[in-house]
């Protein structure tokens, strides 16, 4: 599961889910990866979701990393193609365990 972040209201919108919706449906209205929006929720592409459900929209301006096992800080920014001090800015907690979501404010 993503850790919650205190800062939501600078990386996402929010937005509830509508009778006939789907991942795909949302993602696409919105312009993103429908497998980001998925993780960014904590749901798998095949999942039900359900009208009134609110869903974390990534803003524009950002790229956003799910981490995996294994993963390291040099590796990360190298992604992100940022450096030490903007990104511990950006992500003032970082425990580099699977699932932790870590955003960096494009150029």
């Amino acid at each position: 599961m993503l850790d919650s972040y205190n800062k939501n209201a600078d990386y996402f919108n929010y937005y509830v889910v509508l009778k006939g919706d789907s991942l795909y449906k949302i993602a696409k209205s919105y312009n993103i990866n429908p497998e980001l929006l998925a993780a960014l929720n904590g749901l798998n592409l095949e999942d039900y979701i359900y009208p009134n459900q609110e869903l974390l929209i990534p803003k524009s301006g950002y790229a956003y990393y799910i981490t995996s096992e294994g993963d390291t800080l040099d590796e990360i920014i190298k992604i992100f193609n940022s450096n030490y001090e903007k990104f511990l800015q950006e992500n003032p907690t970082i425990y580099l365990m699977a699932g932790q979501l870590l955003v960096n404010k494009k150029k």
